[in-house]
């Protein structure tokens, strides 16, 4: 009974990329050291431990310069697993940032033809996206970005990356494809700085755009953690802002390299507050593992790192669940809350502002009070390593 409570299900709808349980272990100092995963093979593995769905850039699963009969029988293929396994397709996106053609960026190159070919490269993507039944569309902008200023104008860059998604809402909506496009924020690595590095950053230009209520964001730990910003934080933002569409689950540690551990591997404790999040609030989306194994594993490893993830976030929740119901906790949070203060609201009026105006606050009484800070998160912390 107790594995079972950590056991994956449909309904939490946990996914991993082809990019992801298939990650060779290769890096800027070593070649690969796992043999390819055919996407067939990573369906039947992502089957095997229990997820709940499997996305892919365009690549991942057709190569680049696949021809039409080739794309057709790869995806058949694909399909096919993913029926015989189970698994479903929540999301897809398209690789803007591995070929040469985009060294200077995709949708904010200098280049027209290059802009012209990343649109091109994305409605089709799109097309083999809605094909295996997803929808939602991720876009990370990896090489939408610089190393020097010299080369463009950012607030030329921004207006190019606005027509684009113009253009890719429209698409949508001629093709009936109903997506939802999630953007995905990252401050740097490939470039040197990335025009959208954060999801603070994406949310400002969603507001922008001709149909901006088909465009949210895509938060990613290892993303918001590279900036040394909250991850909770951000997701409760777009949350709040009706435009959480999609999350990116894994860890990372601040100040370095994009690492893409192991969900909650790395601060546990940050990785609770996100979980603790996502179940208050009822968040239904995926819940998607963009990360990898360590570069020491083989394929059985690669199944343990994908079971982790999961497990991790089943623990973490049981353990939100278990923070929501303390005595103690709720007593606590009681004696602090927002309805302890003021009752009147900042909603504006004439009448309200008079009466703000002259009200008289104790302004020692209220800068000597304690909250209890400390010993909340003290009992988190023992509630994390299970004293409590």
């Amino acid at each position: 009974m107790e594995n079972e409570k950590y056991t994956p299900r449909p309904e939490h709808k946990f996914s991993f990329g082809l990019w992801t349980v298939g990650n060779r272990g290769r890096d800027p100092f070593g070649d690969a050291v796992r043999p390819p995963l055919t996407p067939v093979e990573a369906v039947r593995m992502l089957g095997e431990i229990g997820a709940y769905g499997v996305n892919f850039h365009d690549n991942d699963l057709v190569p680049i310069d696949a021809t039409p009969q080739e794309r057709d029988r790869i995806v058949n293929e694909f399909r096919r697993a993913c029926e015989e396994n189970g698994v479903v397709v929540p999301m897809a996106t398209v690789n803007l940032f591995y070929d040469p053609v985009f060294r200077d960026g995709a949708f904010t190159a200098n280049d027209k033809s290059v802009r012209a070919y990343a649109l091109q490269k994305t409605m089709r993507a799109m097309d083999l996206g809605a094909e295996c039944g997803a929808k939602i569309f991720v876009l990370w902008g990896g090489r939408e970005g610089v190393e020097t200023d010299g080369c463009r104008r950012p607030d030329d860059a921004v207006k190019r990356l606005r027509e684009a998604l113009n253009y890719l809402c429209e698409y949508s909506l001629d093709r009936k494809y109903d997506y939802k496009f999630a953007l995905e924020a990252k401050p740097n690595e490939p470039r040197a700085d990335i025009y959208m590095p954060t999801t603070g950053a994406y949310l400002a230009l969603i507001s922008t755009l001709d149909r901006p209520e088909m465009v949210g964001v895509n938060p990613e730990v290892a993303h918001e953690h590279m900036a040394g910003l909250n991850m909770t934080h951000a997701v409760a933002q777009a949350w709040e802002a009706g435009k959480l569409f999609h999350v990116d689950l894994n860890d990372q540690i601040p100040g370095r390299y994009d690492q893409d551990l192991r969900f909650g591997s790395a601060n546990p404790r940050a990785a609770f507050w996100l979980v603790k999040f996502l179940e208050d609030v009822g968040y239904t989306g995926p819940r998607h593992f963009d990360a990898h194994a360590y570069r020491t594993e083989d394929y059985e490893g690669v199944k343990e790192f994908a079971r982790g993830c999961m497990r991790t976030y089943l623990i973490l929740k049981e353990k939100a669940a278990q923070w929501n119901g303390d005595t103690e906790i709720r007593a606590l949070l009681a004696g602090i809350s927002e309805t302890a203060g003021d009752e009147r609201g900042n909603k504006f009026s004439t009448q309200h502002a008079s009466e703000l105006l002259s009200a008289t606050f104790d302004r020692a009484g209220l800068a000597s009070r304690g909250l209890n800070y400390e010993r909340l998160d003290q009992l988190t912390i023992d509630i994390l390593l299970g004293v409590r």
